[in-house]
């Protein structure tokens, strides 16, 4: 399943190892420019990110906030597209040799883009993981397949809804890690309560060995610090999402203060994360 000594095995072990659980930073490729979103995303790691996410923009993501829908119509209106994502990941990569990257996304860009041959140009990049959406395990074959033999890893959500009888389904041929979606909905509507996470996770260790990260709804340090006593990792999309947006002039464009901005919280996330099981 993915690569056994891979970067997101390796990281969630190294982790484990510190006691702590990790933060997973996601944004938007392409967010609100290349430029601006190239910068952001070279200062992810250094600001505390474990993991990163990188948002694969879509037209139509059914499963996102206004939020991140806004961002990712941003960064289609600036141009960004699968090729030019995958182009940012090759030059980030070089930089930074050990921060998994996952991209997360829906399955229509992939399916025009071809499965296998994205799925060997993803890992050519230095992508490691891919968390698909609207991709149900019923139907996965068509990725999985060129996925695995690729080496990424297939990332898959669970939710509030995934019972003791769609669990096993769920994380049969999941690897790298379990998403769960802390809340039934959209992304960045509402907020988790730690209580449900925990006897969330606690069902979901049942079925795998694979680390738990936990999503939507996580918007500041404290509630990061919540989730990090009881998962493997939180992660925080929306938020960061809605910060860079604080920071775009009238017209849309990135304002100089934005990668600054963006990655502030990501400090500061980090640190709530690194405190939370002292």
């Amino acid at each position: 399943m993915g690569r056994p000594g891979g970067r997101i095995e390796k990281r969630f072990a190294a982790l484990k190892a510190e006691g702590r659980a990790g933060l997973v930073a996601y944004l938007v490729a392409g967010d609100p420019d290349l430029d601006t979103s190239t910068r952001l995303f070279e200062g992810v790691a250094a600001a505390g990110a474990d993991l990163i996410e990188i948002g694969m923009p879509f037209s139509d993501p059914m499963a996102d906030g206004p939020s991140i829908q806004a961002g990712g119509l941003r960064a289609l209106q600036s141009g960004m597209t699968l090729k030019k994502t995958l182009a940012m990941v090759r030059h980030l990569r070089a930089r930074d040799p050990d921060t998994p990257y996952v991209l997360m996304g829906y399955y229509n860009p992939i399916y025009r883009y071809g499965a296998a041959a994205f799925a060997k140009d993803a890992a050519t990049a230095g992508v490691d993981g891919l968390i698909i959406v609207d991709l149900p395990p019923e139907e996965e074959r068509e990725l999985a397949d060129p996925a695995e033999a690729a080496g990424l890893d297939l990332v898959r959500l669970a939710t509030p809804t995934s019972d003791e009888h769609r669990l096993p389904t769920i994380v049969g041929r999941a690897s790298g890690f379990v998403y769960y979606v802390a809340i039934a909905g959209i992304t960045g509507t509402r907020s988790a309560d730690a209580a449900s996470v925990r006897d969330a996770v606690t069902r979901i260790r049942r079925f795998t060995k694979l680390p738990v990260a936990v999503g939507f709804g996580i918007k500041n340090p404290a509630q990061a610090a919540e989730i990090a006593r009881v998962a493997d990792a939180a992660a925080v999309g929306t938020a960061l999402v809605d910060r860079l947006a604080q920071n775009l002039d009238a017209g849309g464009k990135a304002q100089p203060g934005l990668v600054d901005a963006v990655l502030g919280d990501i400090v500061a996330l980090a640190q709530g994360i690194r405190g939370a099981r002292r």
